[in-house]
């Protein structure tokens, strides 16, 4: 057996939320101040009981999941479910900051942490992987989190794995990629806001595909979310700082007024203040519904005054190194 895996981070969907399920571009990033690593209850460590039992009674339902496909013959990656029982049986647990219903990965980082322990073909982290090798990777992944959402991308995990921002150029291409802060505004951040309870991503994106049925519908996600969606991250990437929030502009209106299902109540004053003031530009952050809503601003004091007055607190994400 492998020893005992590290720390892995959450994860969050800078854009792509939805628009990607139509074969847009994505981005993801880690998230380091939340994360998670496998423990055992008997180590010498102090933590909340309670969660660490509940967290070993999951893991012992979602090993049933991983014997039933590796009995049938459809696990796609060499899966040690003997070793992973015997642990389980130890008390193992998945120690984790990670909130739950969030959109930031909690399934993912314990996917991935197990994915690392117990399956021995897993590639290391370090390694440059090939596109064949990181779509397999993928896939093997996302059949390990379905098991918690019914259907998965592997993207939340594979994320979590290789800790490094990644570039979904569409469905079966996927790289790694860097994000020079350096190129934008010095004032500039992302932040999310906590809207006080969990999502619900099932409903909401059964919502979201039933309305893509209808022609109109689907029209203006294909000729205006997907290339507002793949312009951000081109711009980002390339440190477009001007032409990056013109386009983030348009896109948090787009999503403001056709995903409305997805915003939120108590929060669509918040965002649509953002639209109004240019002050900051909300997004989704995950499926939504509630979890977290993720904000960009160029002017991030600015922004964190003007979200205090309407009793709003605001998480940084990611600032540029000179305001670190």
């Amino acid at each position: 057996m492998k020893k005992r895996t590290g720390i892995f981070y959450a994860k969050i969907l800078l854009f792509g939320e939805y628009s990607i399920l139509c074969d847009s571009m994505g981005l993801t990033i880690p998230y380091t101040h939340f994360k998670g690593e496998l423990s055992f209850i008997n180590e010498d460590k102090y933590t909340d009981i309670d969660f660490a039992t509940s967290s070993n009674k999951l893991l012992r339902e979602y090993s049933g999941y991983i014997s039933d496909l590796k009995q049938k013959g459809t696990l796609k990656c060499d899966f040690d479910v003997d070793a992973f029982v015997a642990d389980i049986d130890k008390s193992l647990y998945f120690e984790s900051s990670i909130p739950q219903g969030y959109g930031i990965g909690s399934s993912g980082a314990l996917v991935a942490a197990l994915y690392e322990k117990y399956v021995p073909t897993a590639p290391s982290r370090n390694d440059k992987l090939a596109s064949a090798e990181m779509q397999k990777l993928k896939e093997e992944l996302a059949q390990l989190e379905s098991y918690f959402h019914g259907t998965s991308s592997g993207m939340d995990p594979l994320n979590c794995y290789l800790k490094h921002p990644l570039l979904i150029h569409n469905k079966k291409d996927i790289s790694m990629v860097g994000i020079p802060r350096y190129k934008h505004d010095q004032k500039g951040a992302i932040f999310l806001i906590n809207t006080g309870k969990p999502g619900r991503t099932n409903g909401l994106v059964n919502t979201f595909l039933d309305r893509c049925k209808i022609d109109d519908y689907m029209s203006r996600v294909r000729e205006e979310m997907i290339p507002l969606n793949d312009q951000c991250i081109k711009s980002l990437i390339k440190g477009e700082t001007k032409r990056f929030f013109h386009t983030l502009f348009s896109l948090s209106a787009f999503l403001y007024e056709n995903l409305e299902p997805m915003i939120p109540e108590a929060f669509k004053k918040v965002w649509r203040h953002g639209l109004e003031s240019q002050s900051y530009y909300l997004k989704l952050c995950g499926s939504g519904g509630g979890g977290f809503l993720l904000g960009f601003t160029e002017d991030f004091e600015k922004a964190k005054k003007d979200l205090r007055k309407l009793d709003v607190d605001i998480i940084p994400v990611y600032r540029n190194l000179s305001n670190i």
